[in-house]
């Protein structure tokens, strides 16, 4: 349990989840509720599945899950789930959809109007916006150099390619612009990837299999894995915790596997396939060639693979999770070996049913 002394909040005070449904929603619903806070409010989208929230409803008596189907581009439901909530987890995203203009919409423009709205109420003691590691630039650093929260981020990331990239660095810009401008208490955590049951495909930090067979490029580096129990109580400190504001946190656990090792353990526990290695200046120099096509093409090759990607995910770079520790007093519930044990099990069960 909690120090509620060194919260911003009460148990009693109310607590807003949008994407409450999604892929990390229910697991933070039940986190708060262990963690003795009684008031959550879910916001999802209209036909959502609800089957977790309800079930984790019925689990946890005396607890209020209020649960809102609504759509946060309409600013009308934003004002609606926004009023009299002290501290808001922003975990709805647009990440699904391929096209930039459709993430941009759903991650973007549905921050504008949450943020709006709760610069209206006034009532807020705090904003967590649940962001991605992928938007740092990692392009001026030396290969095998640490990345952390000091790091910049992606100035133009739409030359990435990658719609999700480009929307979740619009989003945490807006996100700081509107506390510096409205003072509006804000909080920034960045995940690696978030390993746990219900994600079966291999990171692409590993490697693809865009042309057919599985091309690992990741070699030697380590891979930025977060279990979802340990993302998830990251999330919830980072929201609670006092004299954080502002603050942006990555969010990885301890004795982060190589991506050849969890490869090589994905293999052996999961199912066999073949893979070949591409050395890092063979990487380096398939992005290049694809840029510079897709480029002469005028798009008729999608930029699907470029020198910034490379940077971003395949580049050697080392993690830390020291601040994560030091100001907000995380630690890893779930080990990395026990998480990787869960993950693939959750893999095999998968591969049985399909």
């Amino acid at each position: 349990m909690p120090n509620f002394n060194n919260l911003i909040i009460s148990p009693k005070d109310p607590i807003l989840i949008t994407g409450a449904s999604g892929y990390m929603g229910p697991g933070l619903v039940r986190c708060l509720l262990d963690h003795g806070f009684r008031k959550l409010r879910c916001f999802t989208r209209p036909g959502s599945d609800l089957t977790h929230l309800q079930e984790i409803s019925r689990e946890k008596n005396g607890a209020r899950i209020e649960i809102i189907r609504g759509n946060l581009l309409s600013r009308e439901d934003c004002l609606e789930a926004t009023q009299g909530v002290a501290v808001v987890f922003h975990l709805a995203t647009g990440g699904g959809g391929k096209s930039f203009p459709d993430v941009f919409m759903n991650t973007v423009v549905t921050t504008r109007n949450l943020l709006a709205a709760c610069v209206e109420h006034r009532c807020l003691k705090r904003i967590v916006n649940l962001s991605s590691l992928a938007v740092y630039t990692n392009r001026e650093k030396p290969k095998g150099t640490l990345l952390d929260e000091t790091c910049a981020l992606d100035d133009r990331p739409e030359l990435r390619g990658d719609a999700y990239c480009f929307a979740k660095v619009r989003q945490d810009e807006l996100v700081m612009e509107y506390g510096r401008q409205f003072d509006l208490p804000y909080v920034i955590v960045r995940p690696g990837y978030v390993l746990g049951p219900g994600k079966t495909s291999i990171v692409s930090r590993v490697g693809i299999d865009t042309f057919g067979m599985f091309l690992h490029l990741g070699g030697s580096n380590p891979i930025p894995f977060t279990y979802i129990d340990n993302c998830n109580e990251a999330i919830v400190l980072a929201g609670l915790t006092k004299g954080v504001d502002g603050e942006v946190f990555n969010v990885m656990d301890d004795d982060l596997p190589s991506s050849r090792q969890f490869l090589k353990l994905y293999k052996r526990q999961v199912r066999k396939f073949r893979s070949i290695y591409l050395p890092h200046f063979a990487s380096y120099a398939l992005c290049s060639l694809w840029e510079k096509y897709s480029h002469w093409s005028a798009g008729q090759l999608p930029l699907s693979f470029n020198r910034r990607h490379w940077h971003a995910y395949w580049k050697k770079t080392r993690y830390t999770n020291q601040k994560l520790k030091t100001r907000l007093g995380w630690k890893p519930s779930i080990s990395m070996s026990e998480g990787c044990e869960r993950y693939f099990a959750a893999c095999r069960e998968e591969c049985a049913h399909a």
